[in-house]
């Protein structure tokens, strides 16, 4: 398993009972979490929460806030984000995801070190941890999400962290048609990250479910890559999809036309309380060999 353990302004500081409990900067927050099935003592950490989110029998949820401002914000090394909490108990940031951009940040430091550019492909870009990562690593990226309030927000988080004028393109489209047009375009691109939603609907009620579409969305995706690729990166939420599925992807699409190393693993965050680990999804990873 990859374990995003470098933070200091976020933990899980523990987890019983279908919930976690988490400190972001100085807030705990009480959110829930399906993979947590078991139920353990409740120590007296849990009993003055700032925040709790209570998921509904219904489906969905709400938020019961005690002490917690409308917004804040978290470091992760050099990066800053801001931080509020919405609709189905997100805060806007998932930092499991940071595992990912430490290594991906390597990659494209060990070129743009170099002197060589390096161009990166975000797609489902959400509120920009990824496209902040890369681009303080050095790369020219471009940024598509179909949100414009998650590009508003993407672009804020930049500013804090010091890439106001860093070569990022933000772009509010649709990923799969976006796709299609670079690739009539003839552009291409040295790395792809894409973390694709479970379910999702186009602006046309197009459906996207992540069983059925991946595959086929990775296939078009491999044609933007260059002569001279990097890595891609591909995340995973959807249960049904195992490290082994997402390495199976990557090899079956990417070897036939790249020389490179497929690798996936789940993706999890320390538990505080007792050592553990939480899960919280999965990611495949295709890296070129080096040259």
């Amino acid at each position: 398993m990859w374990i995003a353990d470098a933070w200091k302004d976020y933990e899980v500081l523990d987890t019983s009972g279908g919930e976690k409990l988490e400190r972001w900067g100085k807030y705990r927050l009480i959110r829930p979490d399906p993979q947590v099935i078991w139920n353990t003592p409740r120590g007296r950490e849990w009993k003055k929460p700032n925040a709790h989110y209570h998921r509904s029998k219904k489906g969905g949820g709400e938020w019961e806030f005690f002490d917690l401002p409308e917004d804040w914000c978290i470091r992760y090394r050099d990066l800053t984000f801001h931080l509020k909490p919405f609709s189905f108990k997100h805060t806007g940031l998932f930092p499991e995801q940071a595992v990912n951009w430490d290594w991906f940040s390597g990659l494209i430091r060990g070129r743009t070190g170099r002197g060589q550019t390096v161009r990166v492909l975000n797609l489902f870009a959400y509120t920009g941890g990824a496209t902040a990562a890369a681009a303080a690593a050095g790369a020219q990226v471009t940024h598509v999400d179909a949100s414009k309030g998650m590009v508003g927000w993407a672009k804020e988080n930049a500013q804090l962290s010091g890439l106001g004028e860093a070569p990022v393109r933000w772009l509010v489209d649709d990923c799969g048609k976006f796709v299609e047009r670079e690739i009539r375009r003839g552009n291409h691109y040295d790395a792809i990250i894409m973390d694709p939603p479970s379910y999702g609907r186009g602006p046309k009620g197009e459906i996207w479910k992540m069983e059925d579409s991946i595959f086929p969305f990775l296939q078009r995706c491999v044609l933007l890559l260059s002569d001279s690729p990097l890595f891609v990166l591909i995340n995973s939420y959807t249960t049904g999809l195992q490290p082994a599925v997402l390495s199976y992807m990557l090899h079956t699409v990417i070897d036939p036309l790249y020389t490179g190393t497929v690798m996936a693993e789940e993706i999890g965050l320390p538990v505080t309380s007792n050592g553990l680990v939480l899960p919280c999804g999965a990611a495949g990873r295709w890296t070129a060999e080096s040259r």
